[in-house]
């Protein structure tokens, strides 16, 4: 009998469902938000309204486009957290009144897990053990991944996440939410040295981004005293420059982080992923020390369903299940 799971994803601003049949993924629907642009972020409050306008039509397209009917579903698939509470409690009430309806079982699935698990929706994929460098709006964490349900966090950010980092300072600069695909954008023509911003350096395997963003408005402060069109005439530089210190913050630990555990597995996943500055310094570093790097699909870097739907699948194999009790957790940790 084929195990057939639908996943549906809810964290933030993007609306998702997935059908997966016995471990390959059928579709990856998203939904996403276009609201909270004005806002410069993500309003929880008309997030969560979205993801009730979404969720069934997402859903529906899931199942029919998959061929399958809702009775030969073996379990329905959430995120139970990290995310946005609000967010989270659309896509778990859903799931709990589908389960309960088709009287199935429900399986609760770790938002930041499912990212690294998204490796193993399409080759190449990476062996056991691998370290995994997870960059997100939400989160920054390099993670020792033993097996598919088998993860250590060995290294997160004390503070703010990388892609926060990216977007507020982008904010600063003026261009408009989400400003971390520009900043890479206005990177590929500026100078990445034009600029100095300090390097935070944290115990262990640890980051910190906080302190770049303060740099950023106090250089920002002090060169438009001088000169009103500092930013535009010096878009393309400043933009190279944020980047050029976040990634190296990134890979200095990552590059620590593979000598200390002795491995050469590399993996990165997360919205932050898809930035082409990160992974042209992945690639060259790959170079360097012989490590064998794996980088996701761009749509199973961002939010998605089918990520969902792939850790999910690992847990129908070990019948790990939850009650008709289940609530989502906003700071829900790996492990």
């Amino acid at each position: 009998m084929k195990i057939t799971i639908l996943a549906i994803e809810s964290s933030c601003d993007e609306t998702s469902a997935a059908i997966i049949s016995d471990g390959k993924v059928l579709n990856n629907i998203i939904a996403t938000q276009s609201v909270h642009e004005k806002y410069g972020g993500v309003v929880p409050e008309l997030a969560s309204r979205a993801h009730q306008q979404h969720l069934i039509p997402v859903i529906h397209e899931a199942i029919a486009s998959s061929g399958i009917a809702k009775e030969e579903l073996s379990a329905i698939a959430f995120t139970r957290g990290p995310g946005l509470m609000g967010s989270l409690m659309v896509g778990v009430s859903f799931a709990k009144a589908m389960a309960f309806a088709l009287d199935i079982p429900l399986i609760d699935i770790n938002h930041m897990q499912a990212h690294i698990l998204a490796h193993f929706i399409e080759d190449p994929k990476p062996k056991f053990p691998f370290i995994c460098l997870t960059v997100s709006g939400g989160h920054t964490q390099l993670v020792l991944v033993k097996d598919y349900l088998d993860m250590e966090v060995i290294g997160e950010t004390t503070d703010d996440a990388v892609g926060e980092a990216f977007d507020k300072t982008a904010k600063l600069m003026g261009l408009p939410y989400p400003g971390g695909p520009l900043i890479d954008k206005y990177a590929k023509e500026g100078n990445p040295k034009a600029f100095e911003f300090p390097v935070s350096d944290m115990p262990g395997l640890n980051f910190s981004f906080s302190g770049i963003k303060t740099a950023v408005l106090y250089f920002l402060r002090d060169r438009l005293k001088e000169n009103p069109q500092f930013i535009e005439e010096n878009l393309a530089d400043i933009a190279a420059s944020v980047q050029y210190t976040l990634i190296k913050m990134l890979m200095q630990k990552l590059k620590k982080a593979a000598n200390q555990y002795k491995i050469k597995e590399i993996a990165i996943a997360g919205g932050v992923s898809a930035n082409s500055g990160l992974r042209d310094e992945l690639a060259s570093l790959a170079q360097k020390h012989h490590w064998n790097v794996y980088v996701p699909k761009f749509e199973y870097c961002t939010d998605n369903a089918a990520m969902i739907a792939m850790a999910a699948h690992y847990k129908y194999l070990k019948g790990e299940f939850v009650g008709l009790d289940v609530v989502p957790e906003a700071r829900m940790k790996i492990g």
